[in-house]
């Protein structure tokens, strides 16, 4: 079996270091390569397994050795990596895939789902969703939870505890977005609250659009300013001038056609039309990587509300209707269920310098969590004396969850403030994914260590 994938080479190679980036994207599927075999990983005993799956329930934090000379003998390099595959999920339905939600029709289409025509069967499913994510999310704001996702057909969710991801506050990313469910964040609210209260509906940003437009009014005033320079002074006066005519154009710049006396055979385009117009460079981006939009501190509340009351949150037609959006966690929550990701070893042949050479591989299959892989690296690198390749599949609406946070309310350094050390997650893993973001919308795609050193390719 040929285990060689091609992968493109990064405009920019890392330099060795001893710990990658927080990667925030949910991987698909993970292939370790390495010299060593990965037999070890097989037919773990009863005690090993049971072990395992209490050191995650317990978050205990295992101590491994720095160098294995046989992983088979060493009992807590087999239970860690028990405890590194560990995820909850909810809800779970053994004979439907789950994840992932966006694109996965073909997946789901023909499989038994009983409530697709059954209302009461749909709203026990959906109350039962409701209380598992407020779970989630009372965890979350006790600092007792990471971060968790919510996947559902059209769009995702990703939830980050204060703390995480460089923001003191609270955070939440969805992506991708369309104008209609950025009106819908912006109306939230409004209809339950008096006229007298200050309720904007859910503030968010978004952070590449306002980035490139901030870029386009700064190469813009630059431009004006070297005008100015060369001129003879006082040349910005008649373009703001044209800025107030342009606001008058708005409401006359169809008044030639009453000259022409052609005004009722023209179309006039409607209030709609015009703002579509002026929104033209948000609405361009709905459905990609570049419509994510932001949310931060009390906010996340609000959006919570509008997850759990949104009606259009749930398909109302095709495979998945009826059928609620998937929870992803790294700790337990209400209504949860323990999954394991899938693990098989194989030998194989790799193509290398001299041609084909034997390798073993790792195969993980399933919803990878940025925690998980940070735990399965951690117990890879003794167990493979400090030297293997991994090639990352990611699931693509994800990759742009490594948008970095943008300046919050408060000083920046407040994230490193937060208290997580009751969150689930064992130092090593958690410290790298409180920095703030670097890979911005791209993901990582490989990953390889070489004395126990890391290099990546986005």
């Amino acid at each position: 079996q040929d285990l060689h994938l091609p992968v493109a080479e990064p405009k920019a190679p890392s330099s060795p270091s001893q710990e990658f980036p927080a990667d925030w994207s949910i991987k698909t599927r993970v292939l370790f390569m390495s010299s060593q075999p990965f037999t070890w990983t097989e037919h773990l005993k009863a005690q090993e397994e049971a072990q395992g799956l209490a050191q995650h329930c317990r978050a205990t934090d295992t101590t491994l050795p720095p160098s294995v000379e046989d992983p088979r003998l060493c009992t807590e390099l087999r239970c860690a990596f028990q405890q590194s595959l560990v995820y909850w999920l909810h809800p779970s339905l053994p004979w439907l895939p789950l994840f992932p939600r966006i694109g996965a029709d073909r997946k789901i289409a023909g499989k038994a789902c009983p409530w697709a025509q059954d209302e009461a069967l749909q709203q026990v499913l959906r109350s039962d969703w409701c209380v598992s994510v407020t779970s989630l999310y009372n965890l979350l704001k006790a600092r007792l939870c990471p971060y968790f996702y919510v996947c559902c057909s059209q769009f995702s969710v990703l939830f980050r505890a204060a703390g995480m991801g460089g923001s003191a506050t609270p955070s939440a990313l969805i992506a991708p977005t369309t104008r209609g469910l950025r009106e819908a964040l912006r109306s939230e609210g409004k209809a339950t609250h008096c006229s007298l209260c200050p309720h904007p509906g859910i503030e968010f940003s978004l952070p590449w659009v306002e980035g490139s437009r901030a870029r386009e009014q700064k190469g813009s005033e630059e431009h004006l300013g070297t005008e100015g320079a060369e001129g003879l002074g006082g040349s910005s006066a008649p373009h703001d001038d044209d800025d107030d005519d342009d606001d008058d154009d708005d409401d006359e710049s169809f008044s030639w056609l009453e000259e022409m006396g052609v005004q009722d055979e023209v179309k006039k385009p409607d209030a709609i039309s015009i703002q579509l117009c002026k929104e033209r460079h948000e609405v361009q981006v709905d459905h990609r990587p570049e419509s994510v939009a932001l949310v931060r501190g009390p906010n996340t509340l609000t959006l919570l509300n509008l997850l759990m009351n949104c009606r259009s949150l749930v398909a109302v037609a095709g495979p998945q209707a009826g059928l609620p959006p998937t929870l992803l966690a790294p700790v337990p929550f209400r209504g949860g269920t323990m999954h394991t990701l899938k693990a098989r070893s194989v030998r194989g042949q790799a193509r290398g310098p001299g041609g084909l050479e034997a390798v073993s591989s790792l195969e993980v299959l399933g919803p990878v969590l940025p925690h998980a892989l940070r735990a399965l690296t951690r117990v890879l690198g003794p167990a493979q004396r400090g030297a293997f390749r991994a090639l990352l599949s990611t699931h693509q609406p994800s990759a742009v969850f490594n948008t970095p946070p943008g300046p919050g309310p408060g000083p920046e350094q407040d994230a490193a403030l937060q208290d997580l050390s009751a969150c689930g997650l064992p130092p090593e893993a958690l410290q790298p994914l409180r920095q703030r973001p670097t890979l911005g919308k791209a993901a990582l795609r490989l990953l390889e260590m070489r004395d126990y050193a890391y290099t990546w390719k986005t």
